[in-house]
């Protein structure tokens, strides 16, 4: 009998979270009345190149947003938009031996994003900093390890943007 009732005040209030329409238990908070999003393609804009960066990270959100969330993707006008653009693609020693030689080195790459919630403006934020970073070591070139050190980072960048637009962590 008890276990029955346990089990009732949690269905009960799980049906109570999910009627609400703002909490999903995939951890976002998006509103009831926001049903499309556009996100804009990241421009690149940092000195140091990566060709394939730029699309890398807008793939990578534009997946996200289909894989945690039931909005609709739309090219234009969507009830919440983020663009945004790389502003920094950096390599710095992180670690340096007794001979002042890298002992490791880090990969750091910063994004700038705007984010626009067309129906909850108060949500809003403008040219918000997002960076992220792996560490390597300096016996490899950069372009050894490059692929997997953008593809950890562009993890992180992601997890922080979403939850940054629609997690609001």
């Amino acid at each position: 009998m008890k276990g029955s009732a346990i089990a009732f005040v949690l269905a009960a209030a799980a049906a109570l979270v999910s009627a609400c329409g703002i909490y999903s238990f995939a951890g976002t908070s998006i509103q009831s009345d926001v049903k499309s999003i556009t996100i804009d393609f990241f421009e690149y804009k940092a000195l140091r190149v990566n060709p394939s960066l730029s699309n890398d990270l807008t793939e990578a959100l534009r997946t996200q947003f289909r894989k945690m969330t039931s909005l609709e993707q739309v090219d234009l006008d969507g009830d919440l938009e983020i663009s945004g653009e790389v502003t920094g693609y950096d390599v710095k020693a992180t670690a340096v031996t007794a001979d002042e030689v890298a002992a490791q080195n880090r990969l750091t790459i910063t994004v700038k994003v705007t984010f626009e919630n067309r129906k909850h403006p108060e949500d809003n934020f403008e040219n918000k900093s997002f960076s992220a970073y792996e560490d390597y070591d300096s016996t490899l070139s950069l372009d050894a390890v490059e692929s997997s050190l953008c593809e950890e980072i562009i993890t992180k960048l992601i997890d922080d943007i979403f939850n940054a637009t629609v997690a609001q962590w």
